[in-house]
């Protein structure tokens, strides 16, 4: 675990994390849309047990005269007192659309090509990364071979290598031909794909069952093309049949379903198929925003901006050249992306954070510059775009009755950040303003100490 630390703290003689933990004069961003107010937030074990507003006190049992907390009145257990000195107490950051075995490679070939026992070590740094950067948890969209996010979720659940929670995607199911579906004609060959390739409804029945016997948590389609690889976004290559078929047997299993949905038959289809999870959705007409707006309640949309500003725009060290017939592609897409994006914010449906992270001009660990796009393109307050980065988050990962909030009976997925990130979403950009990172109660990044004073209370 990083020990890189926070102001303020005091741990006990053995090293060990406490049992409890209480954030003192913080300022409590909750991610209700409520404005900031300073209090204090008790942890014990993974949970919230308590949040305060500032004069309530959080009290905690009878107490050690001579502590010197100041009215804060938390004794009992070994609990730690962490004076935050006004820094801002926020719900840990979520990806809606993460690829942990998307290593930062340049292209794609590298990512594809890449052998499975390297492979799978590339995906545990990118899961530290991820963590580090202040993303406590994270929706798989999709992973680069059959097991690598099924293994990385195992491993990181067992405390054997840091990351954020996450659940896990098998490889996206494409049709002959369409995006994922690299081999060329005169090498036809499985092992050359990013995607697994089928046709017809049976084949897909059958590699959406394998799939769910290797243990992932979300089957994805890609119901549209990608300019990138040849195929226009605004095609819709998979049939009703097959994906229908894929809906009925993830359904049956109680599996999620994804789609990459950039066209706005891709967008239509995700609604008649209740797929939840609707990755980019760039070209939605009218009929698709009618159409998801009536079910608004059942589905996420995770536009994914970042991927078409960047390569557009800042992929030409990497021979993807601003000005190309390609980028001029994503430059018009990136324009429609905006539009539909800030039609879907004004209709209420959920859009969310995540903007296909994992090249060398898209690297993981700038995850939170998406809500700096948020609020610059897409018109959302900075308070819009944090609830899209936490509370939506929560929801996205089938937690949002315990997860992406600051509130009693929460699991204690936590940032302490340097100034107000209302003011200024940039800063949850800067690691170094990241004071401390808090997952599951425990410390990944433990608070600086500044004085020998110490600050248990027994």
């Amino acid at each position: 675990m990083a020990d890189n630390g926070m102001y303020g703290a005091r741990w006990g003689g053995n090293g060990r994390e406490p049992d409890s933990v209480l954030f003192t004069n913080v300022r409590i961003l909750d991610a209700t849309g409520e404005y900031p107010y300073t209090g204090e937030v008790l942890v014990q074990g993974n949970r919230i047990k308590q949040v305060s507003r500032s004069g309530g006190g959080a009290r905690y049992g009878g107490g050690m005269g001579g502590s010197g907390m100041g009215g804060s009145g938390l004794s009992g257990g070994g609990a730690t007192v962490i004076d935050g000195a006004g820094a801002t107490l926020m719900p840990g950051m979520i990806d809606a659309h993460l690829h942990l075995s998307w290593n930062n490679a340049p292209g794609i070939d590298p990512i594809q090509m890449m052998e499975v026992e390297e492979h799978m070590l590339v995906t545990m740094e990118m899961a530290k990364l991820v963590l580090d950067a202040g993303f406590t948890a994270g929706r798989g969209a999709a992973a680069a071979k059959p097991r690598l996010d099924v293994v990385a979720k195992k491993f990181i659940n067992q405390g054997r290598y840091p990351g954020p929670r996450y659940l896990a995607a098998g490889p996206e199911i494409t049709t002959v031909g369409g995006l994922g579906d690299a081999a060329p004609s005169h090498i036809p060959h499985e092992g050359l794909n990013l995607g697994i390739v089928v046709s017809g409804p049976e084949e897909i029945r059958r590699v959406v069952r394998t799939l769910i016997k290797y243990g992932v948590d979300s089957i994805k389609l890609n119901l549209s093309g990608e300019e990138i690889t040849g195929m226009g976004a605004e095609e819709t290559p998979m049939s009703e049949e097959e994906v229908a078929m894929a809906a009925s047997e993830a359904r049956c299993r109680n599996k999620v379903l994804s789609a990459h949905a950039r066209s706005s038959g891709s967008v239509k289809q995700c609604v008649r198929h209740g797929i939840q999870n609707i990755y980019h959705a760039s070209f939605a007409d009218e009929e698709a925003l009618d159409m998801l707006e009536a079910v608004k309640h059942k589905h996420f949309v995770a536009p994914g901006l970042a991927w078409l500003i960047n390569t557009a725009r800042n992929a030409g060290d990497y021979g993807i050249k601003p000005g190309s017939p390609v980028t001029a592609l994503y430059e018009r897409e990136l324009e429609m992306a905006v539009e539909t994006m800030r039609k879907m914010h004004k209709r209420g449906i959920k859009v969310l954070i995540g903007g296909d992270y994992g090249f060398a001009w898209t690297p993981q660990g700038t995850n939170a510059k998406d809500i700096e796009y948020f609020v610059d393109l897409l018109g959302f307050s900075p308070m819009e775009a944090i609830i899209a980065a936490t509370r939506y988050g929560g929801e996205i990962m089938n937690m949002g009755n315990e997860l992406g909030m600051i509130k009693e009976g929460y699991l204690a997925d936590l940032l302490l950040v340097d100034g107000d990130p209302i003011a200024n979403v940039r800063i949850l950009q800067e690691k170094d303003r990241l004071l401390a990172i808090m997952k599951d109660g425990k410390f990944h990044k433990r608070p600086q100490v500044q004085s020998e004073r110490r600050r248990l209370i027994a």
